[in-house]
């Protein structure tokens, strides 16, 4: 049986899930800066639950970003406390494909889907993605640019949206906006979500040692780009 424990605090919300075969056990609140406070405990809370320890899981998976800062730094941080003493592999998630992957169990029948996340400073972290047979397969890098600035790709209609980046949805531009249709605004990134990506990831050796396991913020490249210019 599979057994993998998944974190994300990227956002407001703070969520950990266990997989331990069939049998899933899920925490879930939203918390705006209380992430420190209740991570670790909600961990405890369900590997008490599952009657599992640490070093009995495959792996541990974590929302590496993009999000807020100081919210995938817990995140990180917190994973590789827990995996480095078992040598634990570790599978980093890409929030905004999360985010995909529950567009998706909310509307099956999808075939486009941009998710959003708040930056902060008028600003907006998104993707597009493709679903294909099931797969969430990406058809844009994940970026961070002002909401007017996010753009579909050609031949993209009828787009799911997703996300607290969602707030910006007056300011997002008029070919954008004619091209969505459902819009899912209260959806945060969720561990539970994170489950089924960590074991196709690690079916397919995705995973990483955990000194590897390392945020991504997206911003950084951005800020770096804009400087060569």
């Amino acid at each position: 049986m599979t057994k993998v424990l998944a974190l994300d605090t990227s956002t407001d919300a703070c969520s950990v899930a266990l997989l331990n075969g069939e049998q899933r056990t899920c925490r879930f609140e939203v918390v705006p800066r209380g992430h420190t406070q209740l991570l670790l405990p909600m961990v405890e809370s369900v590997l008490e639950e599952a009657k599992l320890s640490v070093k009995e899981l495959d792996a541990i998976a974590f929302g590496r970003g993009p999000g807020s800062f100081a919210g995938i730094r817990i995140a990180t941080g917190a994973t590789q406390g827990l995996a480095v003493a078992f040598d634990t592999p570790v599978i980093p998630l890409s929030t905004l494909e999360t985010l995909a992957y529950q567009a998706l169990a909310l509307c099956p029948e999808a075939g486009f889907i941009l998710s959003t996340l708040d930056a902060r400073m008028d600003e907006v972290y998104w993707a597009v993605y493709k679903v294909e047979n099931g797969t969430i397969l990406a058809l844009t890098e994940e970026q961070v640019t002002a909401p007017s600035a996010v753009v579909l790709p050609e031949k993209v209609s009828q787009c799911v949206a997703i996300g607290p980046g969602l707030n910006y949805l007056d300011q997002l531009n008029s070919l954008v906006q004619n091209g969505l249709g459902r819009v899912l605004s209260d959806q945060y990134p969720q561990a539970e979500s994170m489950l089924n990506m960590a074991v196709s990831a690690l079916e397919r050796g995705d995973q990483v040692p955990p000194e590897e396991a390392l945020p991504v913020y997206v911003r950084e490249g951005t800020w770096k780009k804009r400087s060569e210019q």
